[in-house]
């Protein structure tokens, strides 16, 4: 009986052993050697495409991406000079430097829009401007040099072309009016330069002008986050439809607060026609200078009411001074349409061309005249840099 109680006292204590050793050393046999406990998990089939959740906007931004370009841009530099060179005590010394530093390359970044499968692209004129190079990278990677093919400042508008050698993916127009007021949008484009972005929001406005960004002013206002580098991106509605060009931004920080604008499609589309087949943008004119009629004004000159917009002066030798126009008169009409303010009467002669004949209806004293004026072309913006 002691004998196999000894036997027993062993194996146990072998066993013990053995357990340790393969607990110390290899703790997965052990653990391989139960059952787990299996978790039960659907999926999708392979290959499968997922719906879009309802409310997503998945659809429209994956229709309007491919043709949401980034825009790199380089010039030539010079560096600064250093203050000591303009020291009289420096310059004793150590004799006169040229003042042409080594020259080096400074680099900009924006976005544009594909807008035909041809490979033309609408930029903002901001973001090339001063540009010596261009280079446009497509979502998909591919990147190609780009030609400047015109701009238009008064807009900020500029249109590219890339020599891709194949069809390009162009993003769709939305019809000129089709925009409301608390319609949803998405703002696409390559904010700060960390990649392609797709934020979304609401239209908070739209006709926004006289905010001193450009002479020619209808923005869409929106709260779609739009930051540096957006300039130039796509705004599009809820259907992937281009409805306009992010172009700038209220901010105090530089970042975005919620108020940014956008070119509509409408200013954008007559823009890239006109430059594609002149290579420049054409705008009549008629050499006067506009205000508003505020009420304080038109009792000033005994009117009864403020219709209209007041010509503040007339330019010597304009199509304005020879058809008869004179300071103070109010422009009440333009071809029998209504002028309301300085800007529809600056997008309505903006829009005839140079050589046609418009009728003035215009109040002078208790008086109302009609004054036939031959349209000249606008002349092109003094440069300010």
């Amino acid at each position: 009986m002691r004998r196999l109680w000894l036997i027993f006292a062993q194996a146990v204590t072998v066993s013990v052993a053995v357990l340790f050793v393969l607990n110390t050393l290899k703790p997965e046999w052990l653990r391989n050697a139960t059952p787990a406990a299996v978790v039960a998990i659907l999926e999708a089939p392979a290959g499968g495409e997922r719906a879009a959740a309802a409310g997503s906007y998945a659809p429209a931004a994956q229709q309007s991406m491919p043709a949401v370009v980034h825009v790199f841009t380089t010039k030539a530099g010079r560096s600064q000079r250093h203050p000591l060179f303009d020291d009289p005590l420096f310059r004793h010394f150590f004799g006169e430097r040229p003042d042409n530093g080594p020259s080096q390359r400074e680099s900009g970044l924006g976005s544009g829009v594909i807008v035909s499968p041809d490979g033309y692209v609408l930029t903002n004129n901001h973001v090339i401007e001063t540009a010596d190079e261009i280079e446009v990278a497509l979502n998909d990677g591919r990147k190609f040099p780009a030609q400047l093919i015109g701009r238009d400042p008064e807009t900020d508008l500029a249109v590219l072309r890339l020599e891709a050698g194949d069809t390009l993916p162009a993003i769709t127009f939305s019809a000129s009016e089709s925009l409301s007021v608390g319609d949803v949008v998405l703002a696409i484009g390559n904010p700060f330069g960390v990649g392609q972005t797709v934020t979304m929001g609401i239209v908070s406005a739209l006709g926004r002008s006289q905010l001193g960004i450009n002479t020619f002013e209808n923005y869409i206002q929106t709260d779609a986050a739009i930051n540096p580098g957006n300039s130039g991106g796509a705004l599009v509605d809820s259907a992937g439809h281009l409805v306009g060009i992010n172009t700038a931004i209220y901010s105090r920080s530089g970042g975005s607060l919620g108020i940014g604008f956008a070119i509509p499609v409408s200013i954008a589309r007559n823009v890239l026609e006109q430059i594609v087949a002149r290579g420049e943008v054409v705008r009549g004119w008629v050499g006067v200078e506009i205000q508003d009629l505020t009420p304080e004004l038109a009792e000033s000159f005994g009117y009864a009411d403020a219709r209209g917009a007041l010509i503040a002066g007339v330019l010597r030798g304009s199509p304005a001074e020879r058809a008869g126009v004179r300071p103070g008169d109010v422009l009440i009409a333009l071809d029998g349409k209504a002028v309301r303010d300085p800007r529809a009467m600056l997008d309505m002669v903006a829009a005839v061309p140079p050589g046609q004949e418009v009728v003035f209806r215009v109040r002078r004293g208790a008086q109302e005249l009609e004054l036939k004026v031959a349209v000249g072309r606008r002349p092109p913006p003094v440069a300010t840099r």
